[in-house]
């Protein structure tokens, strides 16, 4: 590892269902209230609609649907996670929005072996949060799969 490449960065910490998972803070850029997304005809099952965040109008992304969670209900804690990746903006749907965590590099382990190639495509890192294992998302990946599937 070279001296310019940071050793720890901040992620947020999101659930999904019984699950954990870290988003790179850089690419977060607001976590808002759940509010049902305008839906859009002909849109693919990961993309249930478009919200209007602050003037600009933003693709809903269900995770949950992505990554083959059961669905559920939104309720209180569901939050929208604004994301801006590569010049792509997009709203994640997430269970609820936990905290803003700094991770260490040489805290993060490489994805278990034997998930499923969707998943396993997903993520880049692994560790642990408050006693549950967190899975770290690579965000390049996240942003390819969702555009793939649009």
């Amino acid at each position: 590892m070279s001296s310019s490449e940071p050793r720890s960065e901040e992620y947020l910490v999101v659930r999904l269902g019984d699950e954990y998972y870290a988003l790179a803070g850089s690419a977060v850029r607001e976590v808002a209230r759940w509010r049902p997304p305008t839906p859009v005809p002909g849109a693919p099952a990961i993309l249930p609609g478009i919200i209007n965040q602050r003037g600009v109008v933003l693709p809903a992304v269900d995770l949950r649907h992505l990554l083959g969670l059961a669905a559920t209900q939104s309720d209180r804690a569901t939050r929208l996670v604004i994301i801006h990746q590569n010049s792509v903006r997009l709203a994640l749907i997430v269970d609820a929005a936990l905290d803003l965590l700094v991770l260490q590099r040489d805290d993060l382990l490489p994805p278990p072996v034997g998930l499923s190639p969707q998943r396993a495509r997903l993520l880049h890192a692994v560790t642990q949060y408050e006693a549950h294992p967190l899975q770290v998302f690579s965000m390049e990946a996240l942003m390819t799969t969702i555009q793939e599937a649009e």
